[in-house]
């Protein structure tokens, strides 16, 4: 097996420990909201720029609350902004931890991909003759190739043997 990228294995206490950190946070956070797509789209965003211009309309307006209408809800702005500074800080570090977690997600994968491939082409080679036709075929079914399809170069599906396709192309 020439590709090993990581090798990953949690005990059973280490999982129960993550699961019971992961619902704690999903309890905690349980007043944040989904927003759709379109929502998505279409809010204002505040960036760095706008973010510098927000810090200082807040102050420029808290230093000045008459200006305000009567319904113009300054408390709540100042709630808003101390939000965005709570969730920042710890967004960071949830994206840090979800980046290495998909990588070493798709590490795995890759390495385990990689093994069965090398493994695959051992039994093509070594497993004739064994009873391992059965196995063989049903393993084989990954690189079939479909139907010819129209506007196909070469009338190749995207499934191809692994004799066919570099390495970095498997998914």
């Amino acid at each position: 097996m020439p590709q090993n990228l990581i090798s990953y294995q949690l005990t059973s206490a280490d999982l129960a420990a993550v699961d019971g950190a992961l619902k704690t946070l999903e309890d905690r956070l349980a007043s944040l909201i989904d927003l759709t797509p379109v929502q998505r789209r279409t809010l204002v965003k505040m960036g760095d720029k706008s973010e510098a211009f927000a810090r200082k309309a807040v102050e420029v307006l808290n230093n000045n609350p008459n200006v305000l209408p009567g319904n113009f809800d300054l408390a709540e702005l100042r709630r808003d902004l101390a939000g965005f500074d709570q969730l920042r800080s710890r967004l960071m570090r949830v994206a840090r931890i979800h980046e290495r977690m998909a990588d070493s997600h798709l590490a795995l994968g890759s390495d385990v991909m990689s093994a069965t491939l090398e493994g695959y082409a051992f039994l093509k080679v070594a497993g004739q003759g064994e009873g391992l036709d059965a196995a063989r075929k049903a393993l084989a079914v990954r690189f079939s190739r479909g139907a010819k399809r129209k506007g196909d170069e070469a009338g190749r599906s995207d499934e191809r043997s692994p004799d066919e396709v570099p390495r970095a192309e498997y998914s």
